[in-house]
């Protein structure tokens, strides 16, 4: 075992600097860049206005190790780790973060202590502590990089240990990668097929949501108070919890059986329509497991069967149906959605051969995913399994 302290030394603080909006400023790296999966995203890189003459040793380069030591959750503890592979010499990282560089590449191969840095991240190696004023978490990067203990095997070792994590991950980011690219094939089939809801190109007839399915806005917050709220039972869905067309609940936000059945009224079943009624317009989701109550802030859309709810989910979620929305919406402070405002929903109707057209590739897709996704499962507990192994 060594220290990391004698594998790095200290970590170097990130730099704060304004925001440029020219796009001439230095291209900074924020835990925004970050990813769950431990590299760089790319998509939302912002330049800053730094005018420091020290700053050669504080730009990336290939091989440096960035760790988040500020901001996280409870559900979402800070630590994460990237490891830094593009271009050398021209990012810089922020004051919430810190870099790790190996100072002897004979000694410690930097993409081994990678992955066991972020084995450790994985495994809640790294403890952080809340600020009471602001809520954020903290790791006190000085105080982790004196305590923290890595496996240092000869140098082979390491390198073939890297290696063979190397080859697991490239299986996974490859499966990652043809699974987004299937999703875009449906989301390019639909508009083919369809259209855009609002244009309809293909002149389709147009029906009022409320033909086509049963509208019921969640319950009051006369019915639901802060004591009613458990830990692990049955969830609430809110706005706030239906993400890119999907539901991610709070096991902390939940009500008791008893409370549960109280307001059996607002059950949401499989194959609902959640919506959200008041901030971001068009945010809807399909439900596809029971026991979820419908959220205050949310609205149950459930379809008569003329029109799938997934159908309904993606029309109404749709970039210009979601603007049609917002110029529907009533309140000045925050938009707000209603039963008679939804149900006036302009929905088209495609020919039921187009439809099953549509979701018989929808079914062949699914079935491909799914053979991806085994795999996928397949390496990431064998990813598991090794870094456990080498690591543990």
């Amino acid at each position: 075992m060594a220290k990391l302290i004698d594998i790095t030394g200290k970590a170097l603080s990130g730099e704060w600097g304004n925001d440029d909006e020219n796009g001439n400023g230095i291209p900074v790296l924020r835990t925004t860049n970050f990813t769950n999966i431990g590299v760089v995203n790319y998509s939302n890189i912002i330049t800053r206005d730094i005018r420091k003459s020290n700053l050669s040793e504080k730009y990336l380069r290939k091989g440096d190790i960035i760790i988040e030591k500020s901001g996280g959750s409870d559900t979402q503890p800070v630590g994460r780790v990237i490891y830094f592979e593009g271009e050398e010499h021209k990012y810089l990282f922020n004051n919430f973060t810190g870099l790790l560089r190996v100072k002897d590449p004979t000694v410690c191969f930097p993409k081994y202590l990678f992955y066991s840095l972020f084995y450790n991240y994985q495994r809640g190696g790294t403890i952080p502590f809340q600020n009471k004023t602001t809520g954020l978490h903290n790791l006190k990067t000085d105080d982790y990089v004196k305590s923290c203990d890595i496996p240092l095997p000869p140098l082979e070792t390491q390198r073939k240990i890297a290696a063979n994590l190397d080859k697991v991950t490239n299986i996974i980011d490859a499966c990652n990668a043809i699974l987004e690219k299937l999703d875009l094939l449906v989301k390019s089939r639909f508009i083919e097929l369809f259209g855009d809801p609002v244009s309809n190109p293909h002149n389709w007839e147009k029906v009022s949501l409320g033909e086509l399915a049963e509208i019921k806005i969640g319950p009051f917050g006369t019915l639901l108070h802060k004591e009613d709220y458990i830990p692990n039972a049955h969830a609430l869905v809110n706005p706030s919890h239906i993400i890119d067309g999907k539901i991610a609940v709070d096991m902390k936000l939940t009500v008791s059986d008893d409370k549960y059945n109280e307001l059996s009224a607002y059950h949401l079943n499989i194959d609902d329509v959640v919506m959200g009624r008041r901030g971001e317009m068009g945010r809807c989701a399909v439900v596809s497991e029971v026991g979820l109550l419908c959220g205050t802030g949310s609205m149950i859309i459930r379809s008569n069967g003329l029109l799938k709810a997934d159908y309904i989910q993606k029309i109404i979620s749709f970039p210009s149906f979601k603007k049609t929305i917002e110029d529907m919406a009533v309140g000045q402070t925050m938009p707000n959605l209603n039963v008679p405002i939804v149900s006036n929903f302009k929905i088209i109707c495609p020919p039921i051969e187009v439809q099953e057209q549509y979701y018989s590739f929808v079914e062949q897709t699914d079935k491909s995913k799914l053979a991806v996704k085994k795999v996928l499962e397949k390496a990431e507990t064998l990813k598991k399994a090794l870094m456990q192994e080498y690591f543990g």
